[in-house]
């Protein structure tokens, strides 16, 4: 991907430093041709997989999973410093793995706006200021030119609508509002998906529709709101998707995986945050200063750590099979 010369050791200084499970790993840069490596994820775009093109439909927990992933990757991009956001996300930006973890695209380009790298400023780092597809943009932004992190949770409500529809964007809030109001979600919802849980699924979808007020004030916040109808899916959505893709694949299931050194934990412990981490390496992450979450880089509330004695012996089970 090509990028403006005047800023790609700056975008490359970032993005460096921007490690997380659910975002594009950067490999790699060509200064000669202004240009960023990424890792490889060979499942493609979700953009791919809604549109159906060669692709088996996604089953309800894959893409409430999906949904978590996405939440997760933009609370670390937020709480970052300086304040990191997407500002051009939609399902062609979200890339799956082969057990289809979802990682976010494409921060940092086309380019890096209302940030100086020489001076104190404090307002937030723009990426991917982009009109290819104005449906997942932030109408507030279109009137005003600037972005927020509730630009954001904008275009995270329209995918998340996608996700439970299938449907084009046309008329896609219309028609889930309606739905809800006539009280007949089922209308709407992706029935390829399978069997939704009607009670949950009304949830995120009143929580869809929240994100995509016009006005951000109106927007539910990511953590306290967002975040909290999400975590509760995490575990059974999680599990569920291993369990679709795992035997294919001959993969290990990802929550196996410790977030910070990407390899399967032999001494898994869970921290403040409620994440799973591998001993040795949160310790790590913990004695060299750290006070806040690797996974959301939100201040931690303490910094004792649990054995995770049931995903320990889960992990021996798998391996042992």
């Amino acid at each position: 991907m090509r990028i403006s010369v005047l800023l790609v050791e700056f975008q490359v200084e970032v993005l460096s430093r921007v490690r997380h499970p659910n975002l594009l790993t950067l490999i790699g840069s060509c200064a000669e041709s202004k240009s960023l490596v990424y890792e490889y994820l060979n499942n493609g775009s979700l953009a791919s997989h809604l549109a159906c093109k060669d692709k088996t439909p996604l089953p309800w927990q894959i893409r409430i999973a999906i949904a978590t992933d996405i939440c997760s990757a933009l609370i670390f991009l937020h709480s970052s410093e300086p304040c990191i956001i997407h500002g051009n996300l939609k399902p062609s930006k979200v890339l799956l793995d082969a057990n289809f973890v979802a990682k976010l695209g494409d921060l940092g380009i086309p380019s890096l706006v209302q940030h100086s790298v020489d001076s104190a400023d404090t307002s937030p780092v723009v990426c991917n200021n982009s009109h290819e597809n104005l449906a997942y943009v932030d109408p507030e932004y279109l009137d005003t030119g600037k972005l927020t992190p509730e630009s954001d949770v904008y275009s995270f409500g329209i995918i998340l609508l996608q996700l439970l529809t299938g449907r084009p964007l046309a008329g896609l809030v219309r028609d889930m509002r309606c739905a809800l109001e006539k009280e007949n979600l089922k209308t709407v919802l992706d029935l390829s998906a399978g069997e939704w849980p009607l009670y949950q699924t009304t949830q995120l979808a009143y929580l869809a529709l929240r994100c995509c007020e016009k006005t951000w004030l109106n927007r539910p916040d990511l953590v306290s709101e967002v975040w909290s109808v999400l975590k509760p899916f995490r575990t059974i959505c999680i599990d569920r998707r291993q369990e679709l893709t795992s035997k294919k694949l001959q993969r290990a299931p990802s929550h196996f995986v410790c977030p910070i050194v990407q390899e399967v934990m032999e001494d898994p412990y869970i921290a403040a945050d409620g994440f799973t981490y591998e001993e040795e390496a949160i310790r790590g992450w913990l004695d060299s200063g750290h006070d806040t979450s690797p996974m959301t880089n939100l201040t931690l509330e303490h910094t004792d750590l649990v054995p995770n004695y049931a995903l320990h012996n889960a992990i021996q089970e798998w391996q042992q099979q």
